[in-house]
């Protein structure tokens, strides 16, 4: 049961975080929030030792102070913050999390460059039977960070800690 619950939630959230951000430009805070309490209990239960906890505790707040200045200085929104916060309980004090966050600022390029194309070519795609989101057009709108924090996430996931030893105890 608890690897399930490793299987499903952080995937499920991180998907969940990507497509509101994708369309409202906001990820809930319930988003966060759920990641971080299934945390605080899958955790205990999948057999993590004491140390690699408080390694994770403490990823997530070196995470949480990098956000937060972010934010501070306008750059990343709160949301995006707090996703990689929560992220953060769950990949640890390791290279896991520099992966995480090596390829969310990569994905994060590619995602500016898109949205950079979409506002330079807003007069073909606004009448172009596209579903693109009206905030895609707006200057000043800002960039759905969250859709590269959920690839980065998806592409690493599968290499951390913790997916890695429910998969072992699968087989």
């Amino acid at each position: 049961m608890v690897e399930a619950a490793i299987f499903v939630i952080l995937p499920l959230c991180v998907a969940m975080a990507a497509f509101c951000d994708f369309i409202s430009m906001k990820i809930p805070n319930r988003i966060s929030i759920i990641l971080v309490v299934s945390f605080f209990i899958v955790a205990p239960l999948s057999g993590m030792d004491l140390a690699t906890f408080g390694w994770s505790v403490v990823a997530a707040l070196c995470v949480f102070a990098g956000g937060f200045a972010l934010f501070a200085l306008n750059v990343m929104g709160g949301g995006d913050a707090k996703l990689l916060t929560a992220l953060a309980f769950w990949y640890g004090f390791n290279g896991d999390l520099v992966a995480l966050l090596g390829l969310t600022g990569v994905f994060g390029g590619f995602l500016a460059l898109i949205v950079l194309l979409i506002r330079a070519n807003q007069n073909v795609l606004l009448i172009a039977p596209l579903p693109i989101p009206m905030h895609f057009f707006k200057a000043r709108a800002g960039i759905p960070y969250g859709v590269a924090i959920g690839a980065a996430a998806f592409s690493t996931y599968p290499d951390t800690a913790i997916f890695q030893a429910a998969l072992a105890r699968m087989i």
